[in-house]
């Protein structure tokens, strides 16, 4: 039996009460976020002299930071909860963007950028943790479907208001950014210290003598399905995210010669589609076997990769402005969408509720793996004027997804993988 449409209202009003003020802090979180985002290399290069070498050092310092700390995060979910992880990323963040506002020396800068890195690498397994404690079944996977559209809303809207107030001419517009970044940081706190102060996101662990009662990184790693769930996250992160801010904007500009203001317009128009698609996509996955939800995402993002690669034949035309901004804005979106209904659900369906900060550690780790291999790989190959190659190694990846995808839907239950049992028949009467 199909689920019906839900739309925000319905939505809203089913979720528990936690989950609804989960969800409210989101937007207005990531709004500071997407002030500052787009243009942190730029104020480190520009506004504080930094060498644009160095400049990218350090801004590569979060990703490195976040991998690094992800899997200790994950224990101490498992251990003490996500609501405290969560807290103590939340500072880090808001102490790290104080500092990176008055940051004159690369040494303050490291240590901001480092901190802002802590609370990048602890968030994503905290909080998918977090929300899978108090919002339960199907609903859970609308839940992190909204929870995306609304960071990208919060990411493109402060994207917009950014570009429209910061000025190099004018440093301390810079400053405010990242102090009302730090301001907006505050709220989730106050949040989880007041109406969400009872939850604590951490589950009973079992007795001993059931399995999976203790397990280390180790332990899970060699289950096959986790494996697999490994492979998939990593290629979805290097095709996908790892390319967003350096395959894409780096091609677009050297290859298929459009302006630096088309591929800026191509991101507004990304977040733009997300928002909007969210709900018609969520309900439609609905139900849907997660695993196929991921092929669809590799078939999609196939085609978008080979209509990007196609704009290269066109350089500086009007064919090749139409498909980045329909690579980016349309296709590539479309299929983000379908990721992140399916993706975290099925990591936290599979995990045991007391395992679930390990689990998400792991999914968190994989994506941040694809973060740092995915520019690596692309600054490489287009460096070196391998342009074909790199669309090729594209599609190629998104092959492997699909692989990938069915090889874990052959070691998952029906249940993890979002397929509702039949609803029992009532007997004939006679």
């Amino acid at each position: 039996m199909s689920t019906p449409p839900l739309g925000l209202r319905d939505f809203i009003a089913a979720l528990p009460r936690e989950g609804r003020w989960l969800l409210s802090t989101v937007a207005i979180q990531l709004l500071g976020r997407g002030m500052t985002l787009p243009f942190t290399i730029i104020y480190l290069n520009e506004v504080r002299g930094f060498d644009l070498g160095l400049a990218g050092t350090l801004m590569g310092l979060i990703a490195i930071v976040g991998f690094v700390v992800t899997g200790p995060a994950g224990s101490l979910i498992d251990r003490f909860g996500a609501r405290p992880v969560i807290l103590g990323g939340l500072v880090c963040a808001i102490i790290g963007d104080v500092v990176l506002a008055f940051a004159a020396t690369p040494v303050l800068a490291a240590v901001a950028l480092c901190l802002l890195g802590v609370q990048a690498g602890v968030s994503w397994p905290a909080a998918n943790a977090l929300v899978a404690s108090v919002v339960e079944g199907e609903l859970r996977q609308r839940y992190y479907g909204v929870n995306f559209a609304l960071i990208n809303l919060g990411i493109g809207v402060g994207g917009v208001i950014g570009g429209l107030f910061v000025d190099v001419a004018r440093p301390e517009t810079f400053t405010l950014a990242f102090l009302i970044n730090a301001a907006t940081f505050t709220i989730p706190v106050l949040v989880l210290l007041g109406p969400l102060r009872h939850t604590h996101g951490r589950a009973a662990r079992p007795s001993a003598d059931e399995p999976h009662a203790t397990a280390s990184y180790a332990t899970i790693l060699r289950r096959p399905e986790v494996g697999w769930l490994v492979v998939v996250g990593v290629l979805l992160a290097t095709l996908g995210y790892g390319q967003l801010e350096s395959g894409f904007p780096a091609y677009s500009r050297q290859i298929s010669e459009v302006s630096t203001r088309v591929v800026g317009f191509a991101f507004v128009v990304n977040c733009a589609v997300i928002v909007l698609a969210q709900f018609w996509v969520m309900n439609r996955v609905s139900g849907k076997r997660r695993t196929r939800v991921l092929i669809a995402t590799a078939l999609i993002w196939a085609f978008a990769w080979s209509i990007f690669g196609a704009t290269g034949l066109a350089p500086g035309s009007v064919a090749a402005i139409v498909g980045v901004v329909a690579f980016q804005g349309i296709f590539f979106a479309v299929g983000e969408t379908l990721m992140q209904s399916a993706f975290p659900a099925l990591t936290n369906e599979m995990a045991p509720d007391h395992l679930r900060g390990r689990y998400n550690a792991i999914n968190s780790a994989s994506f941040q793996t694809g973060a740092i291999v995915g520019p690596i790989l692309a600054g490489f190959l287009l460096e070196h004027g391998q342009s074909t190659m790199f669309i090729a190694l594209m599609v190629l990846g998104c092959v492997g997804i699909a692989a990938g995808s069915i090889q874990l839907e052959r070691r998952i239950p029906p249940a993890v993988n979002g397929v509702r049992p039949p609803e029992p028949q009532e007997p004939a009467s006679l």
